[in-house]
């Protein structure tokens, strides 16, 4: 091919970085499957998660094969508008009309579909219908996107960018943090470093940015990599907050990238402000949307309405797609939601409003579970980990409300009913302390607890009769 003559990515390449060869092939083999079309690819994922690094990587890796690759940022229209009259100017097309933006913007189309052999990339293209406006709709060529969307409908295909895993977060640390060389494998570390590393990695959840963050803290201040666990777990929020001081390429925090994005989700759908609240003080993991369905009626004068109906939910957890702040599996029914993006949500509020929201979810997963049976055995199996987060959250704030003595009392019965008695046994004091406390030494939900906690120690031989 011919050799590369036109170049303007703004970026170094970066010398960080780490894995992502799954989707650089994957990129690489559809681009060159042969076709003698405009092939349009987008990568999809959370802010933070490494998409413009990835478009870097491959433009570097892939420079040769190509006469000429040329960036764009589409955050806005007016920043794609500046870009392409900046493209404008480097092929040579502005000499007719330089104060002309409209006509240097369409010599720019022109030059994609009259050329070949080029790679067109669009950073940051949150607004794809509007980015579609500026695409050559013929010609021969390659067009990458980054974007926060995962739904790209028939604009492009989609590739997903998934947080690291554990090892691949933890070498990527190992190398930001000047512990081991460049091209140094996980195992050239000290054994409690490769842990510590990997349990870093864990915590971030796999998020490069984050990670990214936590290795400039430790390199710049010389701390350890047990010393920035141990401080993490008292500042999180600061240090999430807290920016390299020699990072160029995305100069903004994980508090502040997330931060915009639900500013603009606050601002389109207030219900789906109100849902990512919801979901900040759950289980990451496989958020069973029946607990939002059910639980409606304690979610707020904003929520209820909305996850109560169908349609408008759909429209909800969709202008959080937009983003990438959860991913939703229509099969089973269930949400995700980053560990951190959980973290910034939750710092984002005030202590009344953090309060109200745990109180709120331990209401509505109280709501959404059935009353105790063994057939109901699936339900429960689905919703323990929401129950186990809410378990923590009674706990932090000292809840003493009946709907909290309630969740602890069935969830209770599941575990002793699955011979789990040592786990029930908290969990049945609990709730009878808070329905001795809010009923009365005389309510029936004592006295019904107290039988349950009996029977408990009769299974475990520790019931003495008086």
């Amino acid at each position: 091919m011919a050799p590369l003559s036109i170049w303007n990515v703004p970026h170094h390449r970066n010398t960080f970085f780490t894995g992502r060869e799954d989707i650089l092939t994957h990129l690489h083999s559809t681009f060159t499957a042969g076709k003698t079309v405009i092939l349009t690819q987008a990568i999809s994922g959370l802010g933070g998660i490494g998409k413009t690094q990835i478009a870097v990587e491959y433009a570097y890796r892939h420079r040769e094969e190509y006469k000429a690759i040329l960036w764009a940022k589409a955050d806005s229209r007016e920043i794609l508008v500046s870009d392409l009259v900046g493209i404008a100017e480097l092929l040579n097309l502005a000499k007719k009309n330089p104060q002309d933006q409209n006509q240097m913007v369409s010599a720019v189309k022109r030059w994609l579909q009259s050329n070949t052999n080029w790679l067109f990339i669009l950073d940051n293209a949150e607004d794809l219908a509007m980015v579609r406006e500026y695409l050559p709709s013929v010609g021969n060529g390659h067009i990458l996107l980054t974007t926060r969307s995962q739904v790209t409908g028939r604009m492009a295909r989609c590739i997903k960018v998934n947080k690291m895993k554990p090892e691949e977060g933890g070498l990527f640390l190992l190398r930001w943090a000047n512990i081991i060389a460049l091209e140094a494998s996980l195992d050239a570390a000290p054994a409690t470093d490769q842990i510590k590393a990997v349990e870093i990695s864990q915590i971030m959840d796999g998020l490069p940015l984050a990670l990214d963050q936590a290795g400039a803290y430790i390199e710049e201040t010389a701390s350890s990599l047990s010393g920035y666990l141990n401080l993490y777990q008292n500042k999180n929020t600061v240090l999430l907050k807290r920016r390299g001081k020699l990072i160029s390429d995305h100069p903004e925090s994980v508090f502040t990238t997330w931060s915009h994005s639900f500013e603009k989700i606050q601002q389109a759908n207030a219900a789906a402000a109100e849902l990512l609240r919801f979901c900040a003080f759950l289980h990451p993991d496989s958020i069973p949307e029946e607990i939002i369905i059910e639980g409606a009626p304690e979610l707020g004068p904003i929520l209820q309405p909305v996850a109560a109906d169908p349609f408008e939910l759909n429209d909800a957890i969709g202008e959080l797609l937009k983003f990438s702040l959860v991913q939703r599996d229509s099969e089973a029914n269930t949400i995700n939601i980053h560990r951190l993006v959980q973290t910034v949500v939750r710092a984002g509020m005030d202590e009344a409003t953090q309060r109200l929201w745990a109180e709120r979810t331990v209401r509505a997963i109280n709501r959404a579970l059935p009353d105790f049976e063994l057939t109901a055995h699936q339900v429960y199996q689905r919703c323990l980990p929401h129950v186990q987060a809410c378990m923590a959250l009674i706990d932090q704030l000292h809840m003493s409300f009946t709907d909290a003595a309630q969740l602890l009392y069935q969830v209770g019965q599941y575990l002793h009913k699955h011979a789990q008695y040592e786990q029930a046994e908290p969990l049945y004091k609990r709730a009878l302390a808070i329905y001795e406390q809010e009923l009365g030494p005389d309510h029936p939900h004592v006295a019904t607890n107290i039988d349950n906690l009996a029977s408990l120690y009769r299974n475990q031989s520790k019931y003495v009769p008086s």
